[in-house]
């Protein structure tokens, strides 16, 4: 599809189509006091830790044509060749020269590479990576979108509830690490059945296996780190767990 033009499609859809999807917490969110609930997200094999990196969320879009764009979680934010981007969180000043070492081969899909960006002054938690200012990114997941004739036709709420329905197909664990770029931390391959299911062991499961951050941008940083990502070794199946969701949750029942 190299005769793919960015400047002649919905943008809309096609911000819709490359959009990171929702993932769900390990145990199950409370809707009415944003606590946890005893439900937990089934996994089975063998299961990948990473570090959740606290940061904005970040794509770079690498078109069938060999073109790239650049967007937040929400927005797409820049195309290769203009003049003036919009400098939403830094993402595109910090992410352009890696996305022009993505960019350049035309192919018949939509590559979405999907980075953690922190540090500087984004987020509440930068100062736990860096209290000098200092920013870097983290890539967590690659999507690859094909059937663009068909997808870009679709209204939104149908490519929404595709995004969310889990119709990206997703690189596997061996294939992310082939891509060649950093990657969040890896901390664990273990057996689904060493995931602790109660709320309380989950909270101590965080603490052991990640005590600080792994990211840290230099010796001034705080150290603190947000949390554990798990996912299936194929992506199938993926979840967060957060320090703060379990800390909040059990200061609640100690009351």
């Amino acid at each position: 599809m190299s005769d793919f033009d960015v400047r002649a499609v919905d943008l809309n859809a096609l911000n819709s189509l490359t959009k990171y999807p929702s993932i769900p917490t390990y145990h199950e969110l409370d809707p009415r006091n944003g606590g946890l609930l005893p439900q937990a997200v089934p996994f089975s094999g063998p299961v990948v830790g990473s570090e959740k990196v606290d940061g904005t969320n970040s794509r770079v879009v690498v078109l069938p044509d060999g073109s790239y764009l650049l967007g937040s979680r929400e927005e797409l934010l820049y195309a290769q060749g203009d003049l003036i981007g919009n400098p939403a969180l830094g993402i595109v000043a910090n992410l352009r020269a890696l996305a022009e070492t993505l960019a350049g081969t035309p192919g018949d899909a939509i590559r979405v590479y999907y980075l953690e960006l922190y540090g500087g002054k984004i987020g509440g938690q930068a100062k736990q990576y860096s209290t000098r200012g200092a920013t870097g990114w983290r890539l967590f997941d690659v999507a690859v979108v094909d059937d663009l004739d068909e997808r870009l036709s679709w209204p939104l709420q149908q490519i929404s509830a595709w995004r969310e329905g889990g119709g990206q197909s997703w690189l596997t664990e061996q294939q992310l690490q082939a891509v060649g770029l950093e990657l969040a931390p890896r901390l664990f391959t273990l057996d689904a059945a060493d995931l602790p299911p109660d709320i309380e062991g989950m909270h101590a499961f965080l603490g052991e296996h990640l005590p600080r951050t792994l990211v840290a941008l230099d010796e001034s940083g705080l150290g603190g780190p947000e949390g554990i990502v798990l996912r299936s070794t194929d992506r199938a199946v993926i979840a967060k767990a957060r320090f703060q969701d379990y800390a909040r949750t059990l200061k609640r029942k100690a009351r």
